[in-house]
């Protein structure tokens, strides 16, 4: 497996370097199994974490029901966030790093305790979040026009490109974040509504569920890691340019600037 694997990741990380799309992984391993998806993954992310990268949390992708008839897929997923995606709200974040970017507004969890699975419980999950914050996700895709089913996204990191938090903390249980509605302006046009109960139920659901599929992997979510729970809409196509304004009733907001490409 770990021969096939490291042929796989290599190929994905070429295209970081070139920024050049590659066609779906999935014909070239049509009975692979999620264990090496999630293999291919950890391969990439170890040589980040060797170029000095540093791993600060995690994404649940796929999480609500409008993302997964979006990708046609019918299970979460789980990715890495690396010090390098984190952007500040109302700086311009350069639109060459990515190939293909949409983006997703979510709830931002972060822990002030470590959770540890199998058997974590949403008591536990609660227990340990510190704050939460309004986010957005930028979600790019090494995979040419975005041509993925679930082997395809989880390989390429959950389909991983940048995150941007919000600047006021919250705290859990000053929101209830099943109700917690969410606007998504892009350009200053509204292209989408939704609520905190698109994801899995409750975002504090993906928090569960992800605890409990890294811990047997070996893996703790750590004290000071963001955790991304999911999409509380569709992702949408994002272009140099345009400002982004999520509002999330409870949290507040957070914006993000696409600015143009740099000049060759």
């Amino acid at each position: 497996m770990d021969t096939d694997a490291r042929k796989a990741a290599d190929r994905l990380l070429e295209v970081y370097r070139t920024g050049e799309p590659i066609d779906p992984l999935t014909p070239e391993h049509p009975d692979a199994s999620i264990e090496l998806a999630y293999r291919i993954q950890q391969l990439q992310v170890e040589e980040w974490t060797l170029g000095g990268d540093v791993v600060k949390g995690h994404k649940v992708g796929l999480a609500s029901r409008a993302i997964q008839r979006q990708m046609g897929v019918k299970q979460p997923d789980f990715g890495h966030l690396t010090a390098s995606m984190f952007h500040l709200e109302h700086q311009p974040i350069a639109a060459e790093r990515f190939l293909q970017p949409r983006i997703e507004p979510e709830v931002a969890f972060v822990l002030g305790r470590p959770l540890t699975g199998p058997g974590v419980t949403v008591a536990e999950a609660v227990r340990a979040v510190d704050f939460v914050l309004p986010a957005l996700e930028i979600v790019d895709s090494r995979i040419r026009d975005w041509n993925i089913g679930i082997f395809d996204t989880i390989a390429d990191n959950a389909s991983s490109g940048g995150v941007i938090l919000g600047s006021h903390p919250v705290a859990l249980n000053d929101v209830d974040l099943r109700l917690a509605g969410c606007t998504l302006h892009i350009g200053g046009e509204l292209v989408a509504t939704g609520a905190g109960g698109a994801v899995l139920g409750s975002p504090l659901n993906a928090l569960v569920w992800l605890a409990n599929t890294v811990g047997p992997m070996g893996v703790t979510l750590e004290p000071g890691h963001v955790v991304l729970p999911g999409s509380m809409t569709r992702a949408f196509p994002v272009r140099p340019g345009d400002s982004i304004v999520a509002q999330i009733s409870g949290l507040g907001s957070v914006t993000a600037v696409l600015d143009t490409k740099e000049e060759q």
